[in-house]
């Protein structure tokens, strides 16, 4: 008897050790992400200050590569039930992951079901429309979100008698300093990174022109696009004139016109507002911000731009558990504090104006002049059916086929209409595909 109860001593001795730490054992959450570098060192920060910040839940991040890549990952995880509860998927297959309603848990349902609070007027309306539905229902949650600005050499100013102070603010005058440059020695008057992001679907929205029918897809899988306009034809027209004597030189796709700027080889730049650190990093002259330029004559411009980046989606099948604690995490991202500093921290935008304004009172603004220049033009204006963004299915592919024409225009092989032209007619070859194979259709 006596070995009896020795032995059930150690039992409940051993239980009440390892049970309760089993008990106690934090919930971990996938995130699949596409940051590497710095801004992976970022994202590991995020996930750390919500794990230390509570017990129940232990957010992982994992980096996945590019992207598409991460998003593929996902998908193939999906169909073996070993998929993330969170992945990162950038802004332009908002459609794609939209389409795949058994796929994703929403956002608006995700919080509302685990009762955090969530209000979508707490987020900058040109963010926070990107990634909601016809409702105003927000889809997934807006983390990295950027908007192109105009960058420019304030030293190569002085030497060719433009004023460093003022920024081109139109075409015209952005065409003017340009030509003042390459007068001046530089190599090229100016340039812009991401073509069709910065000059067909911001342009679009800056001048507050359509870029697709149907709200630009927000209101059906049926859009068309419609950005072979006359307005979007004379600026790229007026953008292969300029490469002739490299007022305006085309550097090549994604961010490979940046280093170009870096360098000193252009005197203006068109980018991204989330490669300012970066720009700032390793330009060995002082650097100039402003907003965006547009066409004056073209009725409604400035509007406000739109933005890039990507967002983070919930999917579904994972267990209960796990969705308390994406939910908690994204009320825990939502804080002020924290956006904050993942704004000051990275370049992006905050999402909300709450960041915003804390910000601005910690005088972060003030001590980093041009910081607060893309906040300012995604928020020039109230979006428009125009201006909230888009929502086209294969997208990815769109824009390739866009930039596939946009460089027959710059090289002189089609006129700029002819190239639009054939990019439209491309495009909507992909979107009858998508809305093909849609489940909606």
């Amino acid at each position: 008897m006596t070995v009896f109860f020795r032995s059930v001593s150690i039992a409940i001795l051993f239980c009440t050790t390892f049970c309760a730490a089993t008990a106690h054992a934090a919930t971990e959450i996938m995130w699949w992400h596409a940051m590497s570098g710095e801004l992976g060192r970022q994202v590991d920060r995020l996930a750390d200050g919500f794990n230390v910040s509570q017990s129940e839940y232990r957010i992982v991040p994992s980096y996945k590569g590019s992207y598409t890549e991460t998003v593929t990952a996902a998908i193939f995880a999906f169909r073996s039930r070993t998929q993330p509860a969170i992945v990162q998927v950038n802004e332009i297959a908002t459609a794609t992951m939209t389409a795949a309603k058994g796929a994703i848990y929403p956002v608006f349902d995700l919080m509302r079901d685990e009762q955090e609070s969530f209000s979508p007027s707490a987020y900058l309306p040109a963010v926070a429309g990107y990634y909601s539905d016809a409702d105003g229902n927000m889809l997934s949650f807006p983390f990295n979100a950027s908007t192109p600005i105009l960058y420019y050499n304030k030293d190569q100013f002085r030497a060719a008698g433009l004023d460093p102070a003022v920024p081109p603010r139109t075409w015209p005058e952005l065409g003017q300093a340009a030509k003042r440059l390459r007068q001046h020695g530089m190599a090229c008057g100016f340039t812009t990174s991401w073509p069709a992001w910065i000059n067909i679907e911001n342009f679009s929205a800056f001048h507050n022109l359509p870029i697709a029918t149907r709200a630009n897809g927000f209101a059906g899988l049926d859009a068309v696009l419609t950005f072979n306009n006359p307005q979007v034809s004379r600026h790229i027209a007026q953008l292969a004139e300029w490469q002739k004597s490299k007022v305006f030189d085309y550097a090549g796709r994604g961010q490979a016109a940046e280093p170009r700027f870096q360098k000193g080889e252009c005197g203006i730049f068109i980018g991204s507002s989330a490669t300012r650190a970066d720009i700032k990093a390793n330009s060995k002259f002082e650097v100039g911000y402003g907003m965006m330029p547009y066409w004056p004559d073209i009725a409604g411009a400035p509007q406000n731009s739109i933005i890039g980046g990507a967002t983070l989606w919930v999917l579904r099948d994972r267990p209960g558990a796990e969705y308390k604690g994406v939910a908690k995490f994204f009320a825990y991202l939502s804080r002020p504090d924290i956006q904050a500093a993942w704004h000051q921290n990275t370049g992006y935008l905050p999402i909300t104006r709450a960041a915003f304004d804390l910000t601005r009172a910690q005088g972060f603004y003030d001590r980093n002049p041009g910081t607060a220049i893309s906040i300012e033009q995604v928020t020039l204006h109230p979006p428009t059916e125009n201006s909230r963004g888009l929502r086209l299915g294969s997208f990815v592919l769109i824009r390739d086929a866009i930039e596939d024409e946009m460089e027959q225009a710059f090289g002189g092989r089609k006129p700029a209409q002819a190239a639009l032209d054939a990019a439209v007619e491309r495009g909507n070859r992909l979107l009858r595909q998508f809305e093909r194979a849609s489940p909606d259709r």
